[in-house]
């Protein structure tokens, strides 16, 4: 059973959900939210209903007959959501009650209940690729010495996280020995320590081995694209060392992500994957946890822009979000820019994520990423300084 808050205020994802359970159009106009509950069986959908109903509230249903399961939409603002699910506790679905009223809960304190590191506003998580093909700077800090001047160029900016990666995870690319890695990475960790002692590491890797040996350094986040390709091996190290763990969606590796990916609805089929995903890390004793949607990582155009649109959804996790668009493909395809030419549409797609949502940001440009989180403190009252 999965439970989502759906942004139908939102004239494109009202008319995505309109189609899914024939709603009646007119009820756009009241500028509702969504609970959408997924896999619900039989018997409590019945009694479910019948609880909605009794209290004048909407709610739309769509039968799964191959899985034997039923969805619901409930249409209402957060106090009608909340009350309902007190209703449905009260009522003997304890479970199903208290899963909604966390969701809610989640939604709305959202700014203010993030564990992981103070989130008063994003982060910047500068990224230093030891790569020789990455799609942006591959090569270009592949030398110790020009390694040395990013890391001095990334302190000096402030940025909260650096991001260490030893293998490109760009379309198309071949994967990497852990050998070969590690005699990239580990080398610059040190470095990073030795220039700032307190400097927060992360490190950008699938593999277990890469990542302990990168714990071992320093680092205290690891950056996994591969979505638990080697769960129990990494959740071992991860809670041996108390890491953070960034849970990133992908569709496929980097060598066949970008054949003809697809999907129905790709917030709610990557809301169903982080619902699984969080569920195994947690029963491992990991807890740390953050969430990246991997836009650009096996999803068409469209579905980037969609993420980054319905970004706030994903807020019912109750775990700190990142994304990454710095410099990517989908903003080159979409308005016709060369890599070079992609940093002012990247600010924009950057400012629009944090404004829905994300604690993180990945990226190459730190100083744009830092003046628009200062533009958005200042927008927020959070920014006392004279403008």
């Amino acid at each position: 059973m999965i439970i989502q808050l759906i942004s139908l205020y939102k004239p494109n994802v009202f008319r995505k959900y309109s189609l899914k359970y024939n709603i009646f159009r007119d009820l756009y106009e009241l500028d509702l939210l969504g609970l959408e509950i997924r896999n619900l069986k039989y018997e409590l959908k019945e009694n479910v209903i019948a609880i909605i109903f009794s209290n004048n509230e909407i709610c739309y249903v769509k039968e799964d007959v191959a899985n034997g399961g039923s969805s619901l939409l409930i249409l209402g603002t957060f106090g009608k959501l909340s009350k309902i699910a007190k209703l449905i506790t009260s009522n003997g679905n304890e479970d199903l009650g208290y899963k909604i009223n966390f969701v809610i809960h989640n939604y709305k304190l959202y700014e203010n209940h993030i564990k992981i590191f103070d989130s008063s506003h994003p982060k910047i998580m500068g990224i230093l690729n030891i790569t020789p093909d990455s799609f942006y700077d591959g090569g270009k800090y592949f030398a110790i010495k020009d390694a040395e001047k990013r890391i001095e160029q990334l302190i000096e900016q402030e940025v909260d996280i650096i991001d260490v990666g030893g293998e490109s995870s760009r379309p198309g690319s071949e994967p990497v020995s852990a050998k070969i890695e590690k005699e990239r990475v580990l080398p610059i960790i040190e470095l990073i320590k030795k220039m700032k002692k307190d400097q927060i590491i992360s490190i950008d890797t699938t593999k277990a081995e890469v990542a302990e040996t990168a714990l071992e350094k320093g680092a205290s986040i690891v950056n996994d694209i591969s979505g638990l390709s080697s769960e129990n091996e990494m959740m071992k190290i991860i809670k041996k060392y108390d890491a953070s763990y960034i849970l990133m969606h992908i569709k496929g590796n980097p060598s066949n992500m970008q054949d003809n990916p697809h999907y129905e609805d790709v917030v709610s089929e990557l809301y169903d994957y982080f619902n699984e995903k969080i569920n195994r890390i947690k029963s491992t004793g990991v807890k740390k946890i953050i969430i990246d949607p991997g836009i650009g990582f096996g999803k068409r155009i469209e579905d980037n822009y969609e993420i980054l649109d319905r970004l706030g959804e994903f807020k019912g996790f109750g775990l700190p979000i990142m994304i990454g668009v710095s410099n990517k493909s989908f903003i080159g395809k979409s308005l016709n820019k060369k890599v070079e030419e992609r940093e002012v549409p990247t600010i924009i797609a950057e400012t629009l994520a944090m404004k829905n949502g994300a604690k993180i940001i990945r990226t190459h440009n730190c100083a744009y990423t830092k003046d628009a989180i200062n533009y958005l403190k200042y927008l927020s009252g959070n920014d006392n300084s004279n403008v």
